[in-house]
């Protein structure tokens, strides 16, 4: 089994920066993919970023690409979200995620998901 336990969220004014993290229980995640969604209410789970965890290749969303990071620390096992220039649109609960099939943009392609962490961008 794998747990992911996501940290970082906040409140934060337009055009500021938080960083999320991603702690996972699994000691290595070499032929894994790791993910960034977020869910606004009323909306349905969207894909942020993604990024091959033995190789590094990532993959972003058009609406976060250039201002948002996704990385990882191989020694702590965790991954993260930089998030620079934050938009109101950008408030939503985001939720870490890891396939273990594929890299892909689809939510239902992920088998393992943090409980989320609330980001709020206020204007």
């Amino acid at each position: 089994q794998v747990q992911l336990v996501e940290s970082g969220g906040g409140l934060v004014q337009a055009g500021g920066s938080l960083r999320l993290s991603c702690a996972a229980s699994k000691r290595t995640f070499s032929t894994f993919v790791m993910g960034w969604f977020r869910q606004a209410p009323g909306k349905e789970r969207d894909f942020v970023a993604a990024i091959k965890w033995m190789n590094g290749i990532t993959d972003y969303a058009e609406s976060v690409r250039g201002r948002f990071t996704i990385s990882r620390d191989h020694a702590e096992n965790t991954l993260y979200l930089q998030m620079n220039s934050l938009k109101p649109e950008d408030t939503a609960v985001y939720y870490c995620a890891a396939s273990s099939y594929a890299f892909t943009q689809r939510a239902s392609q992920y088998n393992y998901w943090g409980q989320g962490t609330q980001v709020t961008v206020s204007s």
